[in-house]
């Protein structure tokens, strides 16, 4: 597998030295970024206290006869569980851009879901994206399909409304169809989840939006329903929304997003995207998690020296089961340096409480991360 993705790189990569020759085939770019981190927990029976290599990214995109963009990435993780979800082709897609208010993608890419999903992970601020959208916008799903990084296969339109005087356009649009299922996997129920989402942009630099998603998530394989045993293809059904906001103005950013969702969970999440995991085939449902989950997360990015030194904040909330009892919140703080525009340093301290811990609901997080880009 680690062969043949190298050799697909190194392929593409010597076309797009040629490549720049056709007027067809042109601006073919290589590029990627990494991040190292260092992360300490003092949390009871959990404590840690390692260097981690978090991400590995390569990229190739392109154009092709100017109305096409396409890309490809893989990613190589340092904390995978198994050597069966490294490395992993995370985006794979072209995209028809010939108009502005009417584009349309196919292939696996990021769900048209919250702001916070499809922002690069560095851009994105702290040392991982808020709760909600790691649990709800099928990260580390709280539906149980494997880690995707908040990305499917599927089939996206999307486009860009009312230019105003100044040239920028005030509305946008994004829906399309997926699997349901997560990245590098077929559909098993055969039936699509439809997400969407519609923000306007008033002021420039500032995006409101909300967000829709209906679909479902299904496993091939036996479960027990009271004292009856059943055996087929079981459909766990997904409702959400997202309420977002964000405004971006003189190096500062403001950002909040809501989610709320509705469906059961599978009592056994997937670990990793290698079929062999057990937990594809296994059908029982969490009864204990419930059908409602929510989530809030409210962050600031302050510039101290623009461009260059920043502090920030963020105070970010998950309720598994839409219940106080069980309520996981992080309060953190922390700041990054910028070296360069492609090499920078984060610091962020978390203070969290889990009340869905037996005992020692709080402890605490620090996290060092060394991010660069090429």
């Amino acid at each position: 597998m680690k062969k043949t993705l190298f050799a697909v790189l190194l392929a593409l990569s010597a076309l797009s030295g040629s490549a720049q020759q056709k007027e067809w085939f042109s601006n073919v770019r290589l590029s990627g970024y990494g991040m190292a981190q260092y992360q300490c927990s003092d949390q009871e029976g959990s404590k840690s206290n390692t260097f981690n290599l978090r991400l590995l990214r390569l990229s190739l995109d392109g154009r092709i006869l100017n109305d096409f963009y396409w890309k490809t990435q893989i990613q190589f993780n340092g904390n995978t569980s198994t050597l069966g979800s490294s490395p992993r082709v995370v985006d794979l897609f072209a995209e028809w851009q010939k108009y502005d208010f009417f584009k349309v993608k196919i292939g696996q890419y990021k769900r048209p879901f919250t702001f916070e999903n499809p922002m690069h992970p560095i851009d994105q601020g702290f040392m991982g994206v808020g709760q909600a959208v790691s649990k709800l916008a099928g990260f580390s799903d709280r539906s149980g399909e494997q880690p995707s990084n908040g990305r499917d296969m599927g089939l996206q339109i999307q486009g860009d409304f009312l230019k105003n005087a100044a040239g920028r356009h005030l509305l946008h649009y994004q829906i399309g169809l997926f699997n349901g299922q997560g990245i590098n996997t077929k559909d098993v129920d055969q039936r699509k989840d439809l997400i969407g989402g519609l923000w306007v942009m008033p002021v420039a630099g500032m995006r409101l939006g909300v967000f829709g998603w209906e679909g479902s998530v299904a496993r091939k394989g036996k479960w027990l329903e009271g004292t009856t045993r059943y055996e087929g293809i079981r459909s766990l059904p997904k409702h959400r929304y997202a309420i977002s906001g964000e405004y971006k103005f003189d190096d500062w950013t403001l950002r909040s997003e809501y989610v709320h969702s509705m469906g059961r969970a599978f009592a056994k999440p997937i670990s990793n995207t290698n079929a062999q995991d057990p937990g594809f085939t296994n059908c029982e449902v969490n009864e204990t998690l419930g059908s409602k989950a929510d989530g809030f997360y409210s962050l600031v990015i302050a510039p101290v020296v623009r461009n260059k030194l920043h502090v920030k904040a963020r105070y970010d909330l998950y309720r598994p089961s839409a219940e106080w009892g069980r309520a996981r919140t992080q309060y953190e703080v922390g700041a990054d340096y910028l070296f360069h525009k492609n090499f920078q340093i984060n610091l962020e301290y978390a203070r969290i409480n889990d009340r869905g811990l037996k005992t020692a609901h709080n402890y605490n997080v620090i996290d060092v991360e060394v991010d660069f880009r090429f």
